[in-house]
């Protein structure tokens, strides 16, 4: 009985997971295309951050209570940390350190210590390519976060905007890479891997728009 009840609240948390992760998709991708200037954009904005949330627990009580695929929660955080770091920069639009903040971040770095333990234990479910680089760029994205504070306000000026472009693209490129990784398990590793290099194409050509239009501002 204990088992059946055990799977039953596996498939109504992994069916919440897998509805919301749509969601969290469908309106990332009207972020994305529609006029950032516009209500619409922000309100996108903000249900995506909000499907994105319940995409989050619904991943770590996977994880940690039904003791499901752990790579889950690289991703997981991955996604959640540079949603809520793209979120802050908007929120702050500055380089001024907060704790929370701070707490946030070294406890991302903290959750990998825990996930490595796990593969060096258990071995590797997806490819490790997929899982280095994954682990590898949210090394970077914390350790960028926690390094600027060391810049000077003079020259961080609008970084915060081209912070808050990369970081809101990549939290959506990486939940539909765990959605093409997982529905198209069968083209491994390309579907896992191939979003994210879109993501980065998207980021970039947005920044570069963005840049263009602030030096034009300033002449």
């Amino acid at each position: 009985m204990t088992i059946t009840l055990t799977n039953w609240l596996h498939q109504i948390n992994i069916s919440i997971h897998i509805a919301c992760g749509c969601l969290a998709l469908l309106f990332g991708c009207f972020a994305i295309l529609i006029s950032k200037r516009s209500t619409l954009h922000q309100k996108s904005g903000k249900l995506f951050l909000c499907f994105l949330l319940v995409v989050i627990l619904t991943g770590l009580i996977a994880v940690f209570f039904f003791q499901r695929n752990t790579f889950l929660l690289v991703i997981t955080v991955l996604s959640g940390y540079l949603g809520y770091s793209g979120y802050r920069t908007l929120q702050t639009k500055s380089n001024l350190p907060k704790t929370p903040d701070i707490v946030i971040a070294l406890l991302s770095l903290a959750s990998l210590g825990y996930f490595l333990y796990y593969f060096k234990r258990s071995g590797m479910i997806w490819d490790p390519m997929i899982i280095y680089s994954t682990m590898g760029y949210l090394i970077l994205i914390v350790s960028y976060d926690l390094g600027r504070y060391f810049i000077p306000k003079s020259r961080y000026g609008k970084l915060w905007l081209y912070e808050h472009i990369l970081k809101m693209i990549s939290a959506f490129s990486a939940i539909l890479s765990a959605f093409t990784g997982t529905v198209f398990a069968q083209y491994h590793p390309y579907s896992q891997f191939l979003p994210s290099i879109l993501g980065a194409m998207v980021a970039t050509a947005f920044m570069l728009v963005t840049y263009h239009k602030n030096r034009q501002a300033t002449t």
